[in-house]
């Protein structure tokens, strides 16, 4: 058991059959009012992200979590097939479980599967990926002003806003988290 004062980035714990990961945690107390956590939690289940607040005391059961490296390898009919890289077995995931992220995948892609009480549940994405610029609009010359931004489609499909310098076949780096340009890849 794990009380919510306890609680830290990355830890997984059962909230009412929810399975809830720990994004950002705030313990914050006003003055004549009762002490609480804040938290910004993952649901694991759905991908969904929520906040709630807990009173310290409330004790919740701590779910061990194992990472393991995978390789992604395919999406076929809904179902995303990763590769371990140490008993080289292939585990699938459906791709809603995996939200978002799934629009960052790329062919032999190095992930961490994460399983929750020893079964595979999903997958985390390295934090930033390197993609190129199938299509964008030229940018004018003279139109320097900073914080400038155009649309931009990357090889996967997603749309983001990148600089106006940033040309059709550059690679740029791009925040999994965010779905935002950081930075152009050398």
């Amino acid at each position: 058991m794990i009380t919510a004062i306890n609680f830290h980035e990355g830890t997984v714990f059962d909230d009412g059959g929810q399975v809830l990961e720990v994004i950002t945690f705030q313990h914050h107390r006003m003055s004549q009012s009762r002490a609480v956590v804040r938290c910004k939690l993952r649901n694991l289940h759905t991908g969904a992200v929520v906040e709630r607040s807990y009173r310290p005391e409330d004790k919740y059961r701590d779910i061990p979590i194992e990472k393991r490296e995978k390789t992604y390898l395919y999406t076929e009919g809904g179902l995303a097939h990763f590769m371990d890289m140490e008993s080289y077995e292939q585990v699938m995931v459906g791709a809603d479980k995996l939200g978002d992220s799934a629009r960052f995948l790329t062919e032999n892609m190095a992930v961490q599967g994460v399983y929750v009480d020893g079964k595979f549940f999903t997958v985390e994405l390295p934090t930033s990926v390197v993609m190129a610029v199938a299509s964008t609009v030229p940018g004018i010359r003279g139109d320097s002003v900073s914080n400038m931004m155009k649309p931009a489609t990357l090889e996967s499909g997603i749309e983001i806003q990148v600089p106006l310098f940033i040309k059709e076949g550059d690679k740029v780096k791009v925040d999994t988290r965010t779905g935002e340009y950081v930075a152009r890849a050398g």
